[in-house]
């Protein structure tokens, strides 16, 4: 029966969000506490949501902190030249934007955190995609699967629980697991093209030129001049200043089309430096565990707002502007902490992973490696990593060994699914993904599921073909 409830329950929830019937900090709240009392168990509901309150207030606070440090480098300008960088490669190609998403979200994820690359790859991107009048959606959704990927880094999380859970060396999953890795990196990439390409087709390709003249018309008010005079009735926008080449000019507008305002009051040239070596001091922190992440996150953003903006009322104005994104993710945590405190407290998770076990045929025992890749995706996108790979996989990884089958094989396995897990609804960071894009998280979930999923089907293939599951 408990089986039955957590599935039901989780189906409940992702219909309900998808069909954008509930908002997801409601349906994260109500179902459990619904569930939890068709269970028998509504008295405990109050001892459910604490333990689930308890486990994520870290996670919540890193978050809240995170946001005001990365928004204070954001206002002050020291990711403007990784925008501008990518505005040089992209040139208002909606396919060279997309494949730019992917390759930005999968180099910042080398610091093993979800919460920071989806914060630094919305702020550098969405500007970008909202000029152009693309889809905010393809954005959430490269970016998630690029970090799914490269989340499997052995200081990424699932390497190291699969390590801990089964006894092993995390070099000796992660090391021969690379080029099945790389092929799924690869897959990501061309997934971004094809989907550029085909945001190209929608709304086609202008130059740098055009969406300078384009934006001067709409703050200045002005007509585009007629080009030719054909009369063919057409209106080409025209490069103002400068007798220089086509390729001159478009060079001279990639400087001058800036997706962050250049001019901003927040701007901090003098200081751009001391805050390029605080960021990677805080990213080298957060890599070799000098300090709990929460607690890095809470002296950088105190020290990046002191030095930034040395007068309280610059601060307060500066935690103002951020306090939309704090409130939003860090409510939509702690309202998810209902959702997996019912879910584990109940003991629906343990009923679920054990009736998972329990389906596998007997002939599929030699196979168990595979068996493991499959599962790894429904099972990851259903319950935390600490569930799967605490609960489940040791479970999974006993069965294999009954065949033959390595505890190597099984742990390189169980990573396969991480693609589609950092998508889950129970992974904190892609609430910062959504809430800073502003896109529904049904939209996004409605998007990146099938394509998720063929991204790790496809580093399973990769896995079986190099002969490393």
């Amino acid at each position: 029966m408990l089986t039955i409830l957590g599935f039901a329950m989780i189906a409940t929830f992702l219909v309900l969000i998808m069909m954008k019937k509930m908002s997801p900090i409601a349906a994260l709240v109500l179902i459990p506490a619904l569930f939890c009392v068709f269970v028998g168990k509504g008295a405990k509901l109050g001892d459910y949501v604490i333990d689930g309150v308890t486990s994520l207030a870290p996670t919540a606070a890193m978050l809240m902190f995170a946001i005001v440090y990365f928004g204070v480098m954001i206002d002050v300008g020291l990711f403007d030249p990784v925008v501008r960088g990518i505005l040089k490669f992209a040139k208002a190609d909606p396919m060279r934007i997309v494949v730019g998403t992917a390759i930005l979200a999968a180099i910042v994820s080398l610091d093993g955190d979800g919460s920071t690359t989806f914060m630094i790859t919305v702020s550098a991107m969405y500007p970008l995609y909202k000029r152009l009048k693309m889809s905010l959606v393809v954005m959430t959704g490269v970016a998630a699967m690029a970090n799914g990927v490269m989340n499997t880094l052995p200081w990424g999380g699932p390497t190291a629980r699969a390590a801990t859970a089964l006894k092993l060396d995390a070099s000796d999953i992660f090391v021969p697991m690379i080029p099945a890795l790389a092929v799924g990196l690869v897959g990501v990439f061309v997934l971004s093209y094809v989907l550029g390409k085909r945001e190209r087709k929608r709304l086609g390709v202008l130059t740098l030129n055009e969406v300078l003249v384009e934006e001067k018309v709409e703050e200045t008010e002005t007509v585009l001049v007629g080009a030719g005079g054909s009369g063919s009735g057409s209106k080409t926008p025209v490069a103002t200043g400068g007798s220089g080449t086509d390729a001159e000019d478009e060079a001279g507008d990639a400087e001058r089309f800036q997706v962050l305002d250049p001019n901003r009051a927040t701007l901090r040239p003098k200081l751009y430096w001391f805050n390029a070596l605080l960021t990677l001091t805080l990213l080298t922190a957060m890599i070799m565990e000098w300090l709990p992440i929460p607690v890095l996150f809470l002296i950088g953003a105190a020290l990046a707002l002191t030095v930034n903006f040395p007068h309280i009322p610059d601060q307060k104005a500066r935690l103002a502007a951020h306090a939309d994104n704090v409130l939003n993710v860090s409510g939509m945590v702690f309202a998810a902490a209902v959702f997996t405190g019912v879910l584990q407290g109940t003991g629906m998770v343990d009923h679920m992973a054990r009736w998972m076990v329990d389906v596998i045929p007997e002939g599929m025992g030699p196979h168990m490696a595979l068996v493991t890749g499959i599962l790894s995706l429904p099972l990851t996108y259903f319950m935390s990593n600490d569930g799967f790979y605490f609960g489940v996989l040791p479970v999974l990884a006993e069965a294999g060994a009954a065949h033959g089958v390595t505890p190597l094989e099984m742990a390189r396995a169980s990573l396969v699914g991480q693609p589609l897990h950092m998508s889950s609804p129970l992974v904190p960071a892609v609430y910062v993904l959504v809430g800073m894009a502003k896109v529904e998280f049904g939209d996004h979930t409605r998007f990146v599921v099938k394509w998720a999923a063929l991204t790790c089907l496809i580093i399973l293939g990769a896995g079986i073909l190099f002969g490393i599951i």
